[in-house]
């Protein structure tokens, strides 16, 4: 670490340490000189008289010295002083300037644990949320090879992050050299992600540039306005059909969308101003801006739409479920503990009575019988199987959605559990996305809203702030974010 005097001295000042010793060099000289000069000049005078009839040159001659054997010994000696000075702030100089840990150079302290693991969070987070955007970007242009291939890369390089990332918080590897060494790979491979994005943004603006972005917009924000309505009546009818609790997730959803439809009609509009005024880069902005919005729009709407198609999905597989259900335990019977056995048999029981008391959750009375025949050791046939897979992909589906359109609050906890989600099997899968999307809830309301006196004017920027789509850095939500890595991604200002 370069020492306090280094870091408080000028930079320029150390170039000018030379030319200061020679001055003072030649400043110790002259002054010698000044001073033994009246005497040298007293020598080559005349003789004076003195009392006795002798000169002041014979009295002094009578001392035994001469004033002149001085005059070099002293010039000598000022000289010597004068480089022997030089050269010690020459010596001080090679030292501070040595990177050799331990010679008056130490080097830089390693990061603590603490510091490490605080990097490797806010790495994992960055990445994603790279990816997420370049995601969304990338389904406005028909994006070429390159381009493709970029984004491909990316996430098999976050997947394995967030794998690392999972080993480590369950303990593995558990000497600290290893742990530490694993946060350094979840960096590494975090960072290799954005910069295979950074590399692919000058390809991916000249495809957006070739299109008509602004256009393509404008369609996809007309036909998911025109959605709107249908999608808050097919709400309704859910939550009619299978009670509030079925369609809880999604509460709010169709009102976000709009909110986000709001913000694209400003950024649009603006685009087309910027467009026509002949304002490039202004019109990249707010189409980018309006991209953004109007992609969560969809993804808000569409998880509206999938929830009710899981739920009538659930609701005529779950009658199935229930008799492959009761085959599995008959024939586990002798087989498995009792009390498992008779668990399964009253959660079988508990799904069948509230299937004929009137409107219910089928999605979660599927996953109440696919548990309950799990934890006997069953759940090998089809139908279980099928009911698995189908929470499971609900479980996910959920998450993702509020992840991606919240991204800006969530934290790594929840992103780690949903990828960890994206790798298991059915019953694991469906636990950890639950898990990760109650933590993004948890982040979310802990986040809280900066933008909530904007929000009263119906911009829509709060809910762009939130959903990623402006990096929020100013009143105004600040900079649009882009396809690209942590480089890039800022580019569009």
């Amino acid at each position: 670490m370069t020492s306090s005097l280094i870091r408080g001295r000028p930079r320029h000042a150390t170039g000018h340490i030379g030319v200061r010793v020679g001055h003072a060099v030649l400043g110790g000289v002259a002054g010698v000189v000044w001073l033994v000069l009246p005497v040298m000049t007293s020598v080559t005078q005349d003789p004076v008289p003195v009392t006795g009839g002798g000169t002041v040159a014979a009295a002094r001659a009578a001392d035994g010295a001469s004033a002149t054997d001085y005059v070099l010994p002293l010039v000598a000696v000022a000289a010597a002083g004068a480089l022997g000075g030089y050269g010690y702030v020459r010596r001080i100089r090679r030292a501070r300037s040595r990177t050799t840990p331990g010679i008056l150079s130490p080097a830089p302290p390693t990061p603590s644990p603490v510091d490490v693991e605080r990097q490797a969070r806010a790495s994992l987070v960055l990445a994603d949320d790279c990816v997420r955007t370049s995601r969304e970007a990338l389904g406005y242009v028909d994006g070429g090879e390159s381009v493709v291939r970029a984004l491909r890369v990316a996430e098999t390089e976050l997947a394995a992050a967030f794998a690392i990332w999972r080993r480590y918080e369950e303990g593995v590897p558990a000497e600290d050299a290893g742990r530490r060494q694993a946060l350094v790979g979840v960096i590494g491979r975090c960072a290799e992600a954005g910069r295979q994005l950074d590399a692919a943004t000058a390809e991916f603006d000249a495809e957006w540039d070739t299109g008509n972005a602004l256009a393509v917009a404008e369609g996809r924000f007309r036909e998911l306005a025109g959605r709107t309505g249908g999608v808050a009546g097919t709400l309704a009818e859910g939550g009619e059909r299978y009670g509030a609790t079925a369609v809880a997730s999604v509460v709010g959803y169709v009102e976000q969308a709009k909110d986000r439809l709001v913000f694209a009609t400003s950024r649009l509009n603006r685009a087309r101003q910027d467009a026509d005024s002949g304002d490039g880069d202004g019109s990249r902005r707010g189409v980018r801006a309006a991209e953004g919005a109007v992609a969560q729009a969809g993804v808000l709407l569409g998880g509206v739409e999938r929830l009710v198609r899981e739920l009538r999905t659930a609701a005529g597989l779950l009658p199935a479920a229930l008799t492959g259900a009761e085959a599995e335990l008959t024939g586990l019977r002798g087989t498995a503990l009792p009390p498992r056995l008779a668990h399964a048999d009253a959660v079988l029981a508990a799904v069948r009575e509230e299937m004929t008391g009137g409107p219910h959750d089928p999605l979660d009375a599927l996953r109440r019988v696919v548990r309950a025949v799990e934890g006997t050791g069953g759940g090998r046939s089809g139908v279980i199987a099928a009911g698995a897979g189908l929470v499971a992909r609900n479980a996910l589906g959920a998450a993702d959605d509020f992840v991606g359109t919240h991204r800006a609050a969530v934290g790594v906890e929840a992103r780690a559990l949903l990828a960890a989600a994206g790798r298991a099997a059915p019953a694991d899968a469906d636990r950890l996305a639950r898990k990760a999307r109650e933590l993004a809830e948890r982040d979310v309301r802990a986040h809280g809203n900066p933008f909530a006196g904007e929000a009263a004017h119906g911009s829509g920027v709060a809910g762009a702030v939130l959903g990623g789509v402006l990096l929020g850095e100013e009143g105004d939500g600040g900079p649009v974010v882009a396809f690209g890595g942590p480089e890039s991604r800022g580019r569009l200002g």
